[in-house]
Order: C-alpha cells, then sequence, then structure tokens
C-alpha cells in the first residue's frame, strides 16, 4: 500500500458537565445486579462463546500483542525488566531468568481491570475510593477475568479504509469511520463482541520511531454510546485507546474512564495488530476468535496479555 497523508480530525471538544451528563446516561451500575463485577463480560454468554469458537475455519493463530520493550523511548518510560539471574556452565545446566514490568502505559499489551481508573471517587458498579489501597483492589480486579476471555472479535482497520498506512496524532475515530468500515467488510458489530482498532500506531513508529508528545490517534469520545447501543462486551486499540489530546475538560481519558466507570468494559491497551490486519487482508476475513487470559495478579489493576486470534 503506498504512503497516503493522512489527515487529521480535531477532537470534538466536550464540557465536564457533558462528561458527567454521559457516565449518567450510559451507565450499566445495577444491570446485572448491584454486586456484580463482570461489566460488559456478562455480555460474553454461552451461546456468544459457541459462535466465536464456530468462526474458526483455518485453523490460523496470530498473537495480537507486542513483544516487550526493554529500552526506554519517548513513549516507554517504564522498560520492560529482563535479567538472567543463573547462566548455564559446565558444572549448571539450568538458565534462569527473572522479569518485571510497569505495564500499564503506551507500549507493554496489557488488560485494563475495572478497577483502574475511578470517576469523581467512584468505580464501576458504584464502588468507592476505598476499594483500592496499597494491597490492591477488593473489587472489580483483573481475577475477575481469571478464567479467561473467549469471544468474537472483530479488527476496524480505519488507516486501511482511508487508504493511509496509519492514523496521524491527533485522529478521533468516529462513529461515521466505524459504520463506514462495517459497510466496507459487511460486518455488524454485536453484543459480546470485542472491537479492536487499528490505528497503525506500530507501522508508523517502525517508519518514522517512537513518540508521545504531540499525541495518539484513537477512539474519540463520542464513540461510546455507539459502543453501549451495540452492547460491546470489549474495546481495544494498538496505542493508547483514546485519542490524544482528547477534547474533554477536565479528563484526560474520556474513553478509558467512561468504559471502565460507566459501563463496566475491559479494556486491551497497546495490542500490535499489525501482524492480524495483514492475515486479515490475505483472507478477507476481519472478524476471528479471540482468545486472552490475563495473569492472576490477586487484587490487580490488569495484567500483561498476549491476545490470541485465530482465524
Amino acid at each position: 500500500m503506498a504512503l497516503l497523508a493522512p489527515t487529521a480530525v480535531v477532537a470534538q471538544q466536550i464540557s465536564a458537565a457533558e462528561i458527567d451528563r454521559m457516565v449518567t446516561e450510559l451507565s450499566n451500575w445495577g444491570r446485572w445486579g448491584s454486586d456484580d463485577q463482570l461489566g460488559t463480560l456478562n455480555l460474553i454468554t454461552p451461546a456468544t462463546r459457541k459462535a466465536a469458537a464456530a468462526l474458526v475455519e483455518e485453523g490460523i493463530s496470530l498473537s495480537m500483542a507486542q513483544d516487550l520493550l526493554t529500552e526506554s523511548a519517548p513513549d516507554n518510560g517504564n522498560p520492560f525488566e529482563h535479567d538472567m539471574p543463573t547462566l548455564p556452565s559446565d558444572n549448571n545446566p539450568w538458565a534462569v531468568d527473572k522479569i518485571g514490568v510497569r505495564f500499564h502505559g503506551l507500549v507493554h499489551s496489557h488488560i485494563d481491570a475495572l478497577c483502574h481508573h475511578h470517576y469523581q471517587g467512584r468505580y464501576y458498579n458504584n464502588n468507592p475510593l476505598s476499594i483500592v489501597s496499597g494491597a490492591g483492589c477488593s473489587r472489580n480486579s483483573v481475577m475477575t477475568m481469571a478464567d479467561g476471555i473467549f469471544t468474537r472479535g472483530i479488527l476496524m482497520d480505519i488507516p486501511r479504509l482511508k487508504g493511509q498506512d496509519w492514523l496521524e496524532p491527533g485522529y478521533g475515530v468516529t462513529v461515521a469511520d466505524l459504520e463506514a468500515w462495517e459497510q466496507e467488510t459487511g460486518i455488524t458489530v454485536g453484543s459480546g463482541d470485542a472491537v479492536l482498532l487499528r490505528t497503525g500506531r506500530w507501522a508508523r513508529r517502525e517508519a518514522m520511531g517512537p513518540w508521545a508528545r504531540e499525541g495518539f490517534p484513537g477512539w474519540h469520545w463520542s464513540t461510546v454510546a455507539w459502543l453501549k447501543e451495540r452492547d460491546v462486551a470489549i474495546i481495544g486499540s494498538d496505542a493508547a485507546l483514546d485519542v490524544s489530546p482528547s477534547g474533554a475538560e477536565g479528563v484526560g481519558s474520556p474513553v478509558h474512564m467512561l468504559v471502565l466507570v460507566a459501563l463496566g468494559m475491559p479494556i486491551l491497551d497497546a495490542m500490535n495488530l499489525e501482524e492480524v490486519a495483514e492475515k486479515a487482508v490475505e483472507l478477507d476475513r476481519w472478524d476471528f476468535l479471540l482468545t486472552a487470559s490475563p495473569m492472576r495478579v490477586v487484587n490487580g489493576t490488569g495484567s500483561p496479555l498476549n491476545a490470541i486470534a485465530t482465524f
């Protein structure tokens, strides 16, 4: 595909009062009971899983995770730590490594649990700020996903829709973009789906190097009502999810906040969707079985994640 110059979309402004109204109007609090901690994962039913399993035709599986990056960069202030405390020798057959990562951020593929972000002191389903302490999250933690995720994944490749290799920083993907992609591919997003947005971030990084200061392309805050209407279970992207700058007064990452707090929807962040996008082009298929298993981080706000697409 030839390189074309993308046109940036300036994020429409939204006031703090309008954000507050959206939290109320889009809320799933109480929808699955006052004690619920699964949120939109409730939409992934046995029937949803069976239908997702039936999507496997070619038997081809691809990782949608980025290699964990060990070098500091403008978009990687917390490099992955990998040491070799035990090396093999003539007298020792073992090789042992030690790893560590602060995974929330821009480059390490991970899942956000519902206790990762609060709004005005409340987490999903009206849980108070006190559920998070030095010991982690007593509710809404990543342990609610310990049995794994198994559902239909849908790749929204908006750069490809526009004949571009990537979207430039500051491009906010809108409902019009999403529905144009549905029309282009013949796929309709529905209940229980995991919707993954490819912005081409990793292709741009490979061509131009890492960046952070000028922001990222991503989901525009106006798409959250559409996600609620379609009963999407999981949202994700290859960057920081939200378009940056976001255009929201007082909330730096309004999509993060709205989906985690109001909808109760987990987030797949900083995924690498380049390989799966190429395979989708080859097969002319933009939906697949998505499987993912967070680490069992007791009271964790999330986990590094290797999500798999199987065609």
